[in-house]
């Protein structure tokens, strides 16, 4: 099968970014002892994570985090399939707030849990933030990026409600009716 993009990274860089967001992944689980709890219950269990030609397999570990493991042959416990293909959709739907549309199959149990994680866990960037360069600093980044992304959000649902109809003028100032 062709891929759908023109450029296809070499495989030792896909591999470091992989390791890299389990890094990050793996930070914020640190900060949440029940999601750690929760994935300690599902040691051993992998989840395959794909969107068009990208794939990333995920194995709980006994620690309670996650580690990148190869494809063994076997097939994961549990697979999440990004069904919108356009980034641009996804990217939309995420300043919108909305959650992208996935295909899941497999383990039921693991699914839930994948699930709580997704619902309960969030980053705390601030209080990173804080720990490099102080609380005031840290909260004044945080609060400009919070007016940036919600100018973001306006603009989209802005720009998602022009394709909408609109409403007749009404009587009134230069309505029907109005002489």
């Amino acid at each position: 099968m062709a891929s759908p993009f023109p450029f296809q990274p070499p495989p030792w860089l896909v591999d470091e970014v992989q390791r890299r967001v389990v890094l990050l992944i793996n930070h914020v689980l640190m900060q949440e002892s029940e999601a750690q709890a929760r994935l300690v219950r599902q040691a051993g269990k992998s989840v395959q994570a794909s969107w068009r030609s990208f794939s990333m397999r995920l194995a709980a570990t006994p620690a309670g985090l996650f580690e990148v493991v190869g494809d063994s042959g076997t097939p994961a416990d549990l697979t999440l399939t990004l069904t919108e293909t356009s980034p641009f959709q996804l990217a939309q739907a995420a300043l919108k707030g909305d959650k992208p549309p996935v295909h899941i199959a497999g383990d039921v149990q693991f699914a839930a849990e994948i699930n709580w994680l997704v619902e309960n866990v969030r980053w705390d960037l601030e209080e990173d933030l804080a720990r490099v360069i102080g609380d005031a600093p840290a909260h004044a980044v945080g609060d400009a990026a919070r007016r940036v992304l919600g100018a973001m959000r306006q603009f989209v649902a802005s720009a998602t409600a022009v394709g909408a109809p609109t409403p007749a003028p009404g009587p009134g100032p230069g309505g029907p009716g109005s002489a």
